[in-house]
């Protein structure tokens, strides 16, 4: 149930990015926010991206000054305030399910990718003993770096499929505009 609360404990608790959003009533909000804090810094840490970790002032931030923004509102204004998810306002089933079914190939091979490097460290981990240690050491830099390798590569591909998206759309507003000059001609308009 959304209410304003006590000043002081939605400043101890808006320290926590998202804790303070739930403080007082708004848990789609806060737990948005606080899925990204804390995904930010499990990403960070399993793929080993350190500058993954800048984001985290930014997001903290902006948490920090939405509970006291929130806290700060009218009544009239903080009661007609809806509580809906940062990322994707106004979730609805028709949306979850259009989500679903449209990202299922991409969380699917998140899952895969993830659970492939659960089972690479710890078949590593059983193996590491009994080979070489010059062998161990070359499996173990794949190991270690596989992550970041699929990361940078998922990044490229996604930078290429926008790129060739835009080229697109540039292509067909191009081939649409010409056809429009060629219809102009036809019908004895002017040459552009």
């Amino acid at each position: 149930m959304k209410g304003k609360r006590s000043s002081f404990f939605a400043f101890i608790f808006s320290l926590l990015p998202g804790a303070g959003e739930m403080y007082l009533g708004f848990m789609k909000r806060g737990t948005s926010i606080m899925v990204v804090f804390w995904g930010l810094i499990f990403l960070s840490a399993w793929l080993n991206i350190g500058p993954l970790l800048y984001g985290m002032p930014i997001i903290w931030f902006i948490s920090f000054f939405d509970v006291h923004n929130l806290r700060s509102m009218p009544d009239s204004e903080f009661q007609a305030k809806e509580d809906d998810f940062i990322f994707i306002p106004e979730m609805n089933m028709d949306k979850v399910r259009l989500l679903r079914t449209k990202y299922r190939t991409v969380f699917a091979l998140a899952l895969i990718l993830f659970g492939f490097s659960i089972l690479w460290n710890n078949t590593f981990n059983i193996i590491e003993f009994t080979l070489p240690s010059y062998y161990n050491l070359i499996i173990y830099r794949l190991g270690h770096y596989f992550p970041q390798l699929i990361v940078g590569l998922v990044i490229i591909a996604i930078g290429i499929y926008l790129i060739r998206g835009k080229k697109e759309e540039l292509d067909k507003d191009e081939a649409a505009k010409n056809q429009g000059i060629s219809l102009l001609d036809d019908k004895g308009g002017q040459n552009l």
